[in-house]
């Protein structure tokens, strides 16, 4: 996979709770017989990451409710293309379900050309979960004490900057706060969140913007400063830390969402009880107290007002990606 600029437009979790489940996993059998079949859950990203924490904790609970095994299929690759992918030539019957975010149904419509799933037109959305904020980090003991400061220091002189994966949330959000600042900086891409920060820990980059749960202990450790967090307010936790906004970077900032996406043309009957289950998922106690804890912000919404936001989503990813030019071709 490589990355050139576009000629055109087109996780580590904190207290994490769970251990990482094998790439196919059979959540709890309800109860009483089955009548129904199984329900798939893919998830397009590897095994103990925040998406596919979200996937097994949400599923877990909503099996019962829909009196359904919930079977979670991990398959990863493509910025997460594979699995939606699979989930958008599917069957509309309700039995396959893809837990999508941010890159998966909207940033990589603009960023892969040979993209082959429309991110709006091939899904019906479901159910919008939740929300995980970025954060900027630079190494603890280096010379940007504010993010003030560190882009006047990219204004100057030649800086680096590391992300998760090529082409990922991290990456855009960094270089379009590159580009909007006329900075100078070089893209060093990881894989993964964890030697991300470790390159940034050590000095070997000079900043990384991350989903801030992958980072907090170390922050909160001092072995990472963080400049800025894309909340809408400062974090009862942190509460030195100021937002991205009130240093007048909020739209680079966003924050990653996951939502639950069926394949077009599903049934409004077939989807509704699926959220609504779904979605009671997150009114379990038990369930808040697991996802808070792996850093989720819990924003839950129906299959309109989640359908909205994704609209939203689109347009916001597009006006990034045609800033930072980014692009991957497989």
């Amino acid at each position: 996979m490589s990355i050139r600029p576009a000629s055109r437009p087109l996780t580590l979790p904190r207290r994490a709770l769970i251990l990482a489940a094998p790439a196919l996993a059979i959540l709890p059998r309800p109860s009483r017989a089955e009548s129904l079949p199984p329900l798939h859950l893919v998830v397009p990203a590897p095994p103990g990451g925040p998406t596919d924490i979200l996937a097994r904790v949400v599923g877990e609970r909503a099996g019962p409710a829909l009196n359904r095994v919930v079977v979670v299929e991990n398959r990863p690759g493509a910025g997460g293309a594979i699995g939606s992918e699979a989930v958008a030539r599917a069957a509309p019957d309700g039995n396959t379900l893809v837990l999508g975010h941010n890159q998966t149904h909207a940033s990589n419509q603009w960023m892969m050309p040979g993209l082959r799933y429309d991110v709006v037109r091939s899904f019906t959305p479901v159910a919008r979960l939740g929300t995980v904020h970025h954060a900027l980090v630079v190494p603890a003991d280096g010379p940007s004490a504010t993010l003030a400061a560190l882009i006047e220091r990219g204004r100057k002189e030649d800086l680096s900057y590391a992300s998760s994966q090529a082409g990922s949330a991290s990456h855009v959000i960094s270089e379009a706060l590159v580009r909007r600042n006329r900075m100078h900086a070089t893209h060093i891409p990881y894989r993964g969140a964890a030697p991300a920060a470790t390159d940034t820990m050590t000095g070997v980059v000079d900043f990384y913007t991350a989903t801030f749960p992958s980072v907090a202990p170390l922050v909160r450790e001092g072995r990472l400063r963080a400049l800025a967090i894309g909340a809408p307010a400062r974090l009862p936790d942190f509460p030195a830390l100021p937002t991205a906004a009130e240093q007048g970077q909020g739209e680079p900032f966003v924050d990653a969402w996951f939502g639950l996406f069926a394949p077009a043309n599903t049934p409004e009957a077939v989807v509704e009880p699926l959220s609504r289950a779904l979605l009671g998922a997150l009114d379990d106690p038990a369930v808040q107290t697991r996802l808070e804890a792996a850093g989720f912000t819990l924003s839950p919404a129906g299959p309109a007002e989640f359908a909205a936001f994704q609209q939203e989503e689109v347009a916001r990813w597009q006006r990034m990606v045609q800033l930072t030019g980014i692009r991957i071709e497989e």
